[in-house]
């Protein structure tokens, strides 16, 4: 059975709406200079027309087999799960895409999450602060006008480390992330990928729009705000 590539020839004319062939993801994050992105906790990734999410899956997947080689015990390993899902943002200007994409994600990580843990050392915690993860980082919009669906702001957030257990969560714009002198290239253009919140020597112009506490990885789920 072929992959399907296109939903409808009415929607590859209005929006050039081409999926792409799991065999082409492959491809291009075997490539050496992707690959080392990829294996790394701390590398963000940005699809700005995600579909439903062939690219922003299979990162996950390796990232997630990434963690298990760097994680020390079980907890540690929980929080790593966290922060590489952290890492990964999409656009998706279709809204049945985007449907699918976020639930492409959830069941992802929580397929590998539970191959991974037994049910005495299963967390709820961890599996709804990866739904708040998710809910936060894909967004339904269009890359090229910064704006949702619905005409407000595309806002993702920023999962900071805190010492070894605990996260700060930030919100920005997309729009000051692309025009704060970082990196602009993607995965699905074969270049650079978007390291979203590298290297800014100032706060981007629209920096908070919550202040959030800093909590545990398994505690992003309460969303505590000061």
């Amino acid at each position: 059975m072929s992959e399907k590539i296109i939903k409808s020839a009415d929607r590859v004319k209005n929006i050039g709406e081409v999926f792409t062939p799991q065999k082409t993801v492959d491809f291009m994050l075997d490539q050496p200079e992707i690959k080392a992105k990829v294996n790394s906790l701390t590398a963000t990734f940005l699809e700005p027309s995600a579909g439903e999410g062939a690219f922003l899956v299979e990162i996950l997947k390796r990232k997630l087999l990434y963690a298990k080689t760097q994680a020390n015990g079980k907890k540690d390993l929980q929080n790593k799960f966290l922060q590489a899902l952290s890492t990964l943002y999409g656009i998706e200007l279709m809204e049945d895409n985007v449907e699918m994409l976020v639930m492409n994600m959830v069941n992802t990580f929580r397929d590998v999450y539970f191959k991974t843990f037994s049910p005495e050392e299963q967390n709820q915690k961890i599996l709804n602060s990866a739904n708040v993860i998710i809910s936060a980082n894909m967004a339904q919009g269009n890359a090229l006008t910064y704006k949702t669906a619905t005409g407000n702001p595309i806002v993702f957030s920023e999962w900071k480390p805190v010492g070894k257990s605990k996260v700060q969560r930030t919100e920005y714009t997309f729009e000051s992330i692309v025009n704060g002198n970082g990196p602009t290239g993607t995965v699905q253009e074969h270049t650079e990928q978007l390291d979203l919140f590298a290297d800014f020597d100032t706060e981007p112009e629209e920096p908070k729009t919550r202040n959030y506490v800093p909590v545990k990885w398994e505690d992003i789920y309460k969303q505590l705000i000061e």
